[in-house]
Formats: structure tokens, C-alpha cells, sequence
């Protein structure tokens, strides 16, 4: 059953097998707990475009995504979104956080998952439940 959503650093620091994530989220992955979002993938091709291993890793993104499931954009996702921007907009709340990570929010709230993420921002959503994991301990072990 899926408990965890990851979000873009920590998905590509499991991508790069960086330690910290590996101890983290491999059991995630073995269990089937982990999941993602179609927009995080975005996110993941545009931050290792630029690396020298890009194809390499595009193709490892697209392995690692056979296990971690991602999950599409829906309407009632879309209606979460919505809902989300509401909720947080001045001077009702907090203020807004940018689309893509309202995006993430509302896909991991309407599956009833942890966002896992480096983003404090996610953190600040009404009725979320985030793990904020700082981005030294993705790279240590």
C-alpha cells in the first residue's frame, strides 16, 4: 500500500544513489510504499539535463518509476489544487506556495500520502502531512 510521496530531490537523490536516500527510501520501494507525481517527473528530467550522464539517467528514471508509481493529474486532484490555492491565498492563509508544488500537495493529500520532500514550503499546506528532510542527510548515510 502506498504511504509516501516523493517529491523531486528526494526522488533524484534515490535516482543517484546518493546514501542518505538509499538508506531512506530503498525499503520504501521494495515494500511498494513509495509513489510520485507525473509533474515531479518534470522537474527530475529538467534538473539532470544538465548532467553529463543525462541519457543514463533519464533511462534509470524511467526503471525507478516501474517502482515508484506515478500518479496522474485528475480532476478531483485538480479540484484539491484549487481548493489548496483558496485555503492558502491572503489574507486567509499563509500565503501561496508555486503551482507545481500546490500540484504535488494536492496529488499526495487526494491519495492520502507523505509528501517526503526537501521543500518546507509543502509543509505549510492545510491538512498535509509532510516529512521535511534536510538535503545533507539525502547525500550522508
Amino acid at each position: 500500500m502506498k504511504q509516501y510521496l516523493l517529491d523531486n530531490g528526494p526522488l533524484v537523490a534515490l535516482l543517484k544513489g546518493r546514501a542518505g536516500a538509499e538508506q531512506l527510501m530503498r525499503g520504501w520501494v521494495a515494500a511498494d510504499e513509495a509513489a510520485t507525481c507525473q509533474i515531479v517527473y518534470g522537474e527530475a528530467i529538467e534538473y539532470i539535463k544538465s548532467d553529463q550522464d543525462y541519457l543514463y539517467l533519464r533511462q534509470n528514471l524511467r526503471t525507478l518509476l516501474r517502482a515508484v508509481t506515478p500518479y496522474r493529474l485528475t480532476y478531483s486532484i485538480l479540484e484539491r489544487y484549487a481548493d489548496i490555492r483558496r485555503a492558502m491565498r491572503r489574507p486567509y492563509g499563509p500565503g501561496l506556495i508555486g503551482d507545481v508544488d500546490t500540484l504535488i500537495a494536492a496529488t499526495a493529500l487526494e491519495h492520502g500520502l507523505t509528501v517526503v520532500t526537501i521543500d518546507g514550503d509543502l509543509a505549510r499546506v492545510p491538512g498535509i502531512s509532510a516529512m521535511v528532510i534536510p538535503r545533507a542527510t539525502l547525500r550522508t548515510g
